[in-house]
């Protein structure tokens, strides 16, 4: 991927950066069977209510359904065509096994069109796009989807330009470093697909408006300060104020902006060393 900037003709434009697509294939329509219509949930859970403000609108998507399990095994796959997919940074790869079933996976960094793929529960070449467990990855290497648990599908690493770093193997379990510094255990046996994840320059992409944001499904949001007191904490007193708290507040008045929110039911054992420059709250 490369980014383009257009001719400074308005003030959008003259900041705003787009992808140029150039690592796609020549293929545009999507494959219709591998395709289902998303509903639109403007931020709302199973009772209608508001839980991730400022989502709404948007333009219409189609969801792709992709493996993540890559529960396929030992058979060949083609990679038919890299594709474009709104629900995700990474781009996607259109494989066709040789007994004729398509796939959606998320695509790796170098996947090309027509190179031959193959996801396995034993050792296979180290090639980018291959699927198999932790334990047979070799120190250093780089690796995305990962699976959190044996079996339950890539949880880790599959956002655009990630990667998890293998760092060894020892007795049941593999240690890697996440994208966020933390260095943790997962078990061996869980799949990973090797390579980093496609799309790597998406995070220098400046949308450049707000009506751009728009298109995204992302409504505006108005600082806490510029509010009068009965709307927000830090609302209120003349002109451009400090919040005029000791720490920062949400709407409805809980402790915002650095605050843990790792339940503490949740286990550190797996956990070898915490991300970097955090630093522990009590």
């Amino acid at each position: 991927m490369a980014i383009k900037k257009l001719k400074p003709n308005t003030p959008k434009r003259r900041h705003a950066t787009y992808d140029n697509f150039s690592d796609l294939t020549k293929k545009k329509v999507p494959e219709k069977k591998l395709m289902v219509i998303k509903k639109k949930r403007s931020g709302r859970n199973n009772q209608g209510k508001i839980t991730v403000r400022h989502r709404g609108g948007g333009t219409r998507k189609f969801l792709r359904l992709i493996d993540l399990k890559r529960d396929k095994f030992d058979i060949p796959a083609v990679v038919k065509s890299i594709e474009y997919d709104p629900n995700r940074g990474a781009r996607i790869a259109l494989l066709c096994y040789l007994d004729g079933e398509k796939r959606y996976i998320v695509a790796p960094v170098g996947l090309k069109e027509g190179e031959q793929i193959v996801s396995s529960k034993e050792l296979v070449e180290i090639k980018t796009g291959n699927a198999m467990p932790l334990k047979f990855i070799p120190a250093g290497v780089a690796v995305s989807n990962v699976e959190m648990e044996p079996g339950f599908g890539g949880k880790i690493a599959r956002g655009a330009g990630n990667a998890i770093y293998v760092m060894g193997v020892e007795g049941k379990y593999a240690q890697v470093k996440m994208p966020s510094g933390e260095i943790r255990l997962i078990k061996k046996e869980c799949l990973c697909t090797v390579g980093q994840m496609s799309n790597v320059d998406k995070m220098h992409i400046k949308v450049g408006s707000a009506g751009r944001k728009r298109h995204m499904g992302i409504k505006p949001t108005v600082r806490g300060t510029a509010m009068n007191p009965v709307d927000h904490p830090h609302g209120g007193g003349e002109g451009k104020q400090p919040i005029g708290l000791k720490k920062p507040k949400t709407k409805w008045g809980k402790p915002a902006y650095g605050v843990r929110t790792r339940k503490k039911k949740r286990s550190n054992k797996l956990i070898v060393k915490r991300r970097v420059n955090k630093k522990r709250k009590k």
